[in-house]
């Protein structure tokens, strides 16, 4: 299987397996919160919530194409050099926002069902479009997020719309493992899953920011362009089978500019380890006993049950 084509650029393969990768990990956190929302409704009794929940999906999963494709096909009437700028800034936005989110997630995990259940509370009194919303923002935040983030990748690999294939390929992966944890066929250990899937996303952040500290520096915003920290390019072979990888997943280059290499340091350094504390933290309240918050589900036509089930 080949895995660079002609011009340079890596292989389908290549460039659907990173973002396939990452449709698998932010789906699979967007499919949990459908998974608690859809649970919810139903040991409600409130069945015709349904629909509503499904259409605010929808609705935010046709955001993040639309949000990928505006963002990554909008600058194909522009410069080469003013879509250096944009691919840039957009890198460094993502790497912005994925590395909030994950901070969020890594600390808001322990109570985010119960969140959730008491939103969905209030919005089954409300009615259809409240539950919409509910939905779609639930949703669309997990899917803004990934579209900035594979806006920086799929510049990074000159994919076109392949890591969108990829992504949304690895997003149906995560939906058929979302339905299997519903209907009990398999279990996962989320915090295992979601620490290790989160460090790899930290990686990847980490190379979509030198990437976009490069495009920077072509752009001539950010010095430094010619200053390379190192040079592997004599033995390093970017057409092998690693030489793909490492630049089609984590935007690994042969010599790199001092910048790009103290950005990425830099990041990992920083970011690793408040990830890792916030989640230590996060299991040490969990040790401690601290009661998960309980919840009545509404009954239907009972105005203040929303209301008598928050804590």
């Amino acid at each position: 299987m080949t895995l660079l084509l002609a011009d340079g650029t890596p292989s389908v393969v290549t460039q659907m397996f990173g973002s396939g990768l990452i449709g698998v990990r932010e789906g699979l956190e967007a499919g949990i919160v459908v998974m608690v929302l859809i649970a919810f409704a139903v040991k409600s009794d409130r069945r015709d919530a349904l629909k509503w929940i499904w259409a605010g999906v929808i609705a935010a999963l046709a955001m993040t194409i639309g949000t990928f494709l505006i963002i990554q096909f909008g600058t194909s009437t522009i410069s080469s050099l003013t879509a250096e700028l944009i691919a840039g800034l957009a890198s460094l936005v993502a790497v912005a926002i994925v590395t909030s989110m994950l901070l969020w997630m890594r600390t808001a995990a322990a109570h985010l069902s119960g969140d959730l259940k008491s939103g969905l509370g209030s919005a089954l009194e409300v009615g259809g479009l409240a539950i919409f919303g509910l939905a779609f923002l639930a949703v669309g935040r997990e899917g803004f997020e990934t579209a900035l983030l594979m806006v920086g990748y799929a510049e990074s690999v000159s994919g076109g719309v392949w890591p969108l294939v990829g992504l949304l390929a690895g997003i149906a992966v995560a939906a058929l493992l979302t339905f299997l944890l519903y209907r009990g066929a398999i279990s996962i250990n989320f915090n295992k899953f979601f620490t290790y899937t989160g460090l790899f996303l930290i990686v990847v952040a980490a190379g979509i920011l030198s990437y976009g500290i490069h495009a920077l520096q072509v752009y001539g915003w950010l010095p430094g362009l010619h200053q390379a920290a190192y040079d592997i390019s004599s033995w390093y072979d970017p057409s092998s089978w690693y030489g793909v990888l490492l630049s089609g997943i984590f935007n690994f280059s042969a010599n790199p500019s001092w910048l790009q290499v103290i950005a990425w340091i830099a990041y990992i350094a920083i970011v690793t380890p408040v990830f890792l504390l916030r989640g230590r933290t996060q299991q040490k309240e969990a040790s401690n006993g601290t009661p998960a918050p309980q919840i009545t589900p509404p009954r239907p036509g009972d105005r203040h049950a929303a209301d008598a089930g928050r804590v």
